[in-house]
């Protein structure tokens, strides 16, 4: 199974290499346009970034879990925000 690191490391090359700015990745990945990212468009994410599918739906459920502070089980941007920032203190 891939650690921690080297997933946040896959999430981090998608966002960056695919996307002018992390507003933009939100968008894209937010395919029903309602501000929030559900657990498949996470998983959609996840792929994107060559998450193997064994790990996805868990590495999906563990970001919302962990991310998720208004408790509606998805990702708002805001949420998306600080997420990101927590994981580029974490590969650092």
């Amino acid at each position: 199974m891939a650690s921690k690191k080297a997933i946040i490391k896959k999430i981090q090359i998608v966002l960056t290499k695919h996307f002018d700015s992390p507003q933009a990745a939100f968008n894209f990945f937010d395919k029903n346009g309602d501000g929030k990212l559900s657990k498949a468009e996470i998983v959609k994410l996840l792929k994107e970034a060559e998450i193997s599918g064994f790990i996805r739906g868990l590495v999906g459920s563990t970001l919302i879990s962990g991310y998720d502070k208004d408790g509606d089980g998805e990702i708002n941007w805001k949420e998306f925000k600080k997420a990101i920032a927590e994981m580029a203190k974490d590969i650092d």
